[in-house]
């Protein structure tokens, strides 16, 4: 397991964007965001494989968001840039990190990351 470190979030309106970050205290496979709308079940992003470079994301923010990767500095560090933010994106945005081989299928199951952030609210308002 590493410990995450997430930064960014907050509050913007409709249209706007917003840049979640996310730095791990070592190395990692993968790295990545899921989130938990209210009264809803927690569902993938948007995962980056950090050896590649290799992308994923889930259908609703496809051409939205953009998750990039920082390793200069041997310890990971992702991005997620969210840009024409709806307000069905609103939710509890968790970064994810794991030490198992993902694709297109398995990178949305939680079970494929170890390590968890405490989360960071993003509200949309309309």
């Amino acid at each position: 397991q590493v410990q995450l470190v997430e930064s960014g979030g907050g509050s913007v309106q409709a249209g706007g964007s917003l840049r979640l970050s996310c730095a791990a205290s070592g190395d990692t496979i993968t790295m990545g965001w899921f989130r938990q709308p209210p009264g809803k079940e927690r569902e993938g992003v948007a995962v980056i494989r950090t050896y590649d470079g290799t992308t994923y994301y889930a259908d609703s923010v496809k051409g939205r968001f953009t998750i990039s990767r920082d390793n200069a500095k041997n310890t990971d560090t992702v991005y997620l840039q969210m840009n024409s933010l709806k307000p069905e994106d609103t939710a509890l945005y968790y970064c994810a990190a794991g030490n198992k081989i993902i694709d297109w299928v398995l990178w949305r199951n939680s079970s494929r990351y170890n390590s968890w952030g405490q989360g960071t609210q993003v509200t949309v308002s309309s």
